[in-house]
C-alpha cells in the first residue's frame, strides 16, 4: 500500500541539499512527485510531495530527522485529499512600487470573493531605469463556480489605485 506525504525543509543555501533529500526518498522506495523549492534570504527551502510504501514511512521520517545534524531542518506531514476543483483558475500578475501590505490587501480581496489561493510567487527587483525597488507577484487561485467577477475586478482596481500597482486579472480554464 502506498502513502503520500509532504516533506518540508529549510537549510542554509548550499549545493547538494536537494540531492541529499532525493537520495533518502529513493533509498526508502519513495517517488518524488511534485515540489516547490526556492532560495530565500540566504536559505533554501521547499515542499515536496512524496509517494512511498506505507511500511517505509517511519524509516524515512527517522532518516529525515537525522538531517538535523547536517543543518537541514525537515518536517513530514501526511498529504491530504485533493479538494474538488470547481470554477475557473484565476491568475493575477501584479507589479508596482514595493511597500508593506500588498500581499495582505490582494489576498484579502481574493478571500472576500471566495477564491482559494493555490500558488503565490513574489520578488522585489530593481526597476530598469530608476533602480527603484519594484514588487512583482503572480498569484493563482481557484474561483468558486458563482464568482462575482465584476465585484472582484472593482476591488482589485481599488487596491491598484491606492497602492500604485498594475494588477492584471487573467482567467484560465
Amino acid at each position: 500500500m502506498q502513502k503520500a506525504i509532504v516533506v518540508s525543509f529549510i537549510a542554509d543555501d548550499r549545493p547538494g541539499i536537494v540531492e541529499r533529500l532525493a537520495a533518502l526518498v529513493a533509498e526508502h522506495g519513495g517517488n518524488w512527485e511534485d515540489a516547490r523549492l526556492s532560495q530565500l534570504g540566504g536559505k533554501f527551502a521547499g515542499l515536496a510531495l512524496v509517494n512511498l510504501p506505507a511500511a517505509a514511512e517511519g524509516a524515512l521520517r527517522e532518516a529525515l530527522d537525522g538531517l538535523g545534524g547536517e543543518a537541514i531542518d525537515c518536517s513530514v506531514t501526511e498529504a491530504g485529499e485533493t479538494a474538488a476543483q470547481e470554477g475557473a483558475v484565476i491568475t493575477l500578475a501584479l507589479v508596482g512600487p514595493d511597500r508593506p501590505g500588498i500581499i495582505h490587501e490582494v489576498t484579502r480581496a481574493l478571500h472576500g470573493a471566495g477564491l482559494n489561493l493555490r500558488r503565490l510567487e513574489s520578488a522585489v527587483r530593481s526597476a530598469p531605469m530608476s533602480a527603484e525597488p519594484l514588487f512583482h507577484a503572480t498569484l493563482e487561485a481557484q474561483a468558486p463556480a458563482g464568482l462575482d467577477r465584476p465585484t472582484l475586478e472593482q476591488e482589485l482596481d481599488r487596491i491598484a489605485e491606492a497602492m500604485s500597482l498594475e494588477i492584471d486579472l487573467l482567467q484560465q480554464d
